[in-house]
């Protein structure tokens, strides 16, 4: 398979504004790390989601996505084998199933898929900014009205944010995307719709002119942050509230340890800059 130009994701942007360690350990080194039980979870109730569209109209009910969850974990487990083991037994395996059937119930109180007919399911999606960074992401679900009309839905299983902090991470996001499907289709999308399953929340944003300038310029400030990272050959640690959950902490100077020697072919494959 041929190796996919350097690009700029909305996850991975995340990541080097998090920690430049964790973007490079994740992109330029690309070093498995274990399943985790939440991600694991935000996936499978996605492809039920996206599944469930595949369904004719009247079929589109909570009895049938919480139908739908063990065969789709099964199907999972058979594709990555190592997911069998991330429960620790049966008990605990089933009563996760149970937590992802109750994100899912949450979606129902949310929308009512019956009356939607989505344009596009997991979207993938590219754009190449003037002098700028690839663009390159994966879209939830895209809906669009008679009147051509675009609505982008990102679904969340986890809970919403602290209002205290602004949704930043998840506007971030949907701005991404907005900036992204505007340049595609040279019409901006008139809503932005998050939709977080562990809660029952919903975040809606109306992207204006402003909006589509600041991420345009946010994403070129990063994109040049990380090519200055991969020219200096650094990508520092940064400690913060997330370092708990990292899988890193044993290739990370914060927590005593030394990161791996980086490889300049590695940072060229993955960045497009090598280090000088």
């Amino acid at each position: 398979m041929a190796q996919r130009p350097p690009a700029l994701s909305p996850s991975r942007a995340a990541d080097f504004k998090q920690c430049p360690l964790l973007y490079r350990l994740r992109v330029v080194d690309q070093i498995p790390e274990p399943p985790s039980s939440a991600a694991t979870l935000g996936t499978l109730v996605h492809a039920v989601l996206e599944a469930l569209f595949d369904r004719p109209a009247p079929e589109r009910v909570e009895a049938v996505a919480a139908e739908m969850v063990e065969p789709h974990w099964r199907a999972m487990i058979a594709r990555r084998p190592e997911l069998a083991t991330l429960h620790g037994g049966a008990d605990a395996e089933q009563a996760w199933l149970q937590d992802a059937r109750g994100r899912l119930g949450t979606y129902f109180t949310l929308e009512n898929p019956q009356r939607l007919e989505p344009e596009a399911r997991e979207l993938f999606v590219e754009f190449q900014l003037d002098d700028g960074p690839l663009l390159r992401g994966v879209i939830d679900r895209i809906d669009v009205a008679p009147d051509g009309s675009i609505r982008i839905v990102d679904y969340k299983s986890g809970k919403s944010p602290d209002p205290r902090f602004g949704a930043t991470k998840e506007r971030f996001q949907m701005r991404f995307y907005a900036l992204v499907v505007e340049r595609l289709r040279a019409r901006r999308p008139a809503l932005l719709r998050l939709l977080f399953l562990r809660d029952g929340q919903q975040l809606d944003v109306h992207p204006t002119d402003e909006d589509i300038a600041a991420i345009e310029h946010e994403v070129r400030a990063l994109w040049d942050e990380i090519c200055d990272a991969a020219r200096r050959g650094t990508f520092r640690p940064r400690r913060g509230p997330l370092c708990g959950w990292c899988s890193f902490q044993e290739l990370c100077p914060e927590f005593g340890h030394d990161a791996p020697e980086l490889d300049p072919d590695a940072v060229e494959r993955a960045i497009g800059v090598r280090p000088i």
